[in-house]
């Protein structure tokens, strides 16, 4: 691990900024721009193959809408409480999702990306393991993994049980013991599960600004603690302090949560991005989890208008870029530990020019 004042840059799922998503594409092309991980969004097939999506509802990142031979697949589900309509990973078996293609989600922001539709197969999380194994080793330095499992609670319900699949599949690869290998969730529960069921890496705990963890809402209905109990300093020492393997070694938050007020934070704006008081435009958050012991992570650094916060958006289009410098050094200047950046090469530069 980096220096606090050097944090990590970590390309989300790829560099998706220049290539679609989870493709071996973007992950080469990651850490060709100097990321020092990755990030990837892990699901299930039907069979028990983890694979690389953004969601388990695919629609919207691969071809198959456009496949006949899929059609019948599309139905309506409730994933962690929310309907969706579409096709979904859990309903293909690894042999018939090797035949679907990738695209770019969001093709009116990100066009030159949306080029490469069609061209890239979806991985497996085996695949990624290689991809990084030998980035690593043209690198001469360790190279890592940031592995987010995505709905554990719900693939569960359906007898598909991600930290069991996830951890056989590191094992296998090599990667449980790998000091580089880190593992995240919006759900807790996964965390402690994971642990034991051998891994003894680092547990990360996503957090959003509002609303329930679906394990919690499972488990406890209309009484479930939100997010926001676990963002006061005593839910963060509660995680920092808890007994393993119930205990989490780091959080990751969004970006609108390690900045203080959008009015604050432009009023106190000199010319020069390294001249600003990162003190005072960030909120404690960073502070109080360390001091409880735990890392702190960042999502997502984008640059384009359309992903910022409001009061870094420029003036031209929604795909234009906005005042992403300004941001970029005020979130890699406040003390976290990493940063998931969809432009990896953006990071690493405001990063390492100070």
């Amino acid at each position: 691990m980096r220096a606090r004042t050097a944090p990590l840059v970590i390309g989300h799922r790829g560099a998706p900024g220049y290539r679609p998503e989870h493709t071996a594409a973007s992950y080469e092309l990651a850490f060709a721009l100097g990321a020092d991980a990755v990030e990837p969004d892990i699901v299930a097939t039907k069979d028990g193959v983890l694979v690389l999506r953004h969601e388990n509802e695919i629609s919207g990142t691969t071809d198959v809408a456009t496949r006949a031979e899929f059609a019948g697949r599309r139905t309506t589900k409730e994933i962690d409480g929310t309907p969706l309509t579409g096709w979904f990973t859990e309903d293909f078996t690894w042999e018939e999702l090797a035949t679907l293609r990738a695209k770019e989600r969001l093709p009116a922001i990100r066009q030159a990306s949306s080029t490469f539709d069609g061209r890239y197969p979806v991985l497996r999380l085996r695949d990624l393991l290689g991809i990084v194994d030998r980035a690593s080793d043209d690198a001469a330095r360790r190279l890592g993994v940031v592995a987010e499992i995505k709905h554990a609670t719900y693939f569960d319900s359906i007898g598909l049980p991600l930290a069991e699949l996830f951890a056989a599949e590191v094992a296998e690869a090599g990667w449980i013991d790998n000091p580089g290998l880190v593992v995240e969730s919006f759900e807790k529960t996964v965390l402690g599960q994971v642990r034991r069921q051998g891994f003894r890496g680092t547990r990360v705990y996503l957090l959003e600004d509002s609303g329930v963890p679906a394990d919690r809402a499972a488990a406890q209905g209309s009484a479930a603690a939100g997010y926001a109990d676990d963002l006061t300093a005593r839910g963060l020492y509660a995680l920092g302090a808890a007994a393993a393997p119930d205990r989490v070694d780091g959080i990751s938050v969004e970006v609108s949560q390690v900045l203080a007020s959008g009015s604050v934070a432009v009023s106190l704006f000199e010319d020069d991005p390294s001249d600003i008081d990162v003190g005072a435009v960030t909120s404690d958050l960073v502070d109080t989890a360390h001091s409880a012991g735990l890392g702190v992570y960042c999502w997502t650094l984008r640059p384009e208008n359309a992903l910022m916060p409001e009061e870094f958006r420029g003036q031209g289009r929604d795909d234009q870029w906005g005042d992403w410098r300004r941001l970029f050094s005020i979130l890699l200047h406040s003390g976290v530990d990493g940063v998931f950046a969809d432009h990896p090469d953006l990071a690493v530069a405001v990063r390492d020019e100070h």
